[in-house]
């Protein structure tokens, strides 16, 4: 049965290496039979949460008038959440992470949702980019529902275009085609 994916990709670097893994991705999911779409959250203008809570006294409408309302509508209608980033100082970079918490708004439509993860840095050792696996996680852990499916891990990509020649280009491919 076909799915919708929605992959969201934080990379500030058009052509970047996460970008280019959710290509890989997306290419393994639409052979598969899946419907892709991909946001570039450079090509966004989404606002810092102001922690005022004025969407939950607005039945879940942001008082900010930005491009996060259509991001967050793409989130509650796919059946599939790929979230990629690039790792900066051990860490999601800040477009990702303010995506996140701006799903408060809507997190509690966010539900029962595969969720992927695609993480690229410079960094050589895997192990060094599960302190922004665990930002992932801690964001789904709130969410009803949400189930942790595969992670691709870029490592060893510092410039843009590094990642062409790492593993990580067929895993994504592969995972994109278990969706």
């Amino acid at each position: 049965m076909s799915k919708k994916i929605l992959i969201i990709s934080g990379s500030p670097r058009k052509n970047g290496n996460s970008e280019l893994l959710c290509g890989r991705f997306a290419s393994g999911a639409e052979e598969a039979g899946n419907q892709v779409e991909t946001v570039f959250l450079r090509e966004k203008t989404i606002g810092y949460c102001l922690a005022c809570d004025g969407c939950q006294r607005n039945g879940g409408t942001c008082v900010r008038n930005d491009d996060m309302a259509d991001v967050l509508g793409k989130m509650k209608s796919a059946d599939v959440i790929v979230m990629a980033t690039p790792v900066y100082f051990y860490t999601m970079d800040a477009q990702m992470k303010t995506v996140i918490d701006r799903t408060y708004a809507g997190s509690v439509d966010v539900k029962d949702k595969d969720f992927y993860f695609i993480v690229t840095a410079a960094e050589n050792r895997q192990a060094m980019l599960e302190r922004t696996i665990e930002g992932f996680r801690g964001f789904t852990s709130c969410l009803n529902g949400a189930t942790e499916k595969g992670i691709v891990y870029g490592i060893g990509a510092w410039k843009s275009g590094d990642i062409k020649e790492s593993p990580a280009m067929q895993d994504a491919f592969e995972l994109g085609q278990s969706v």
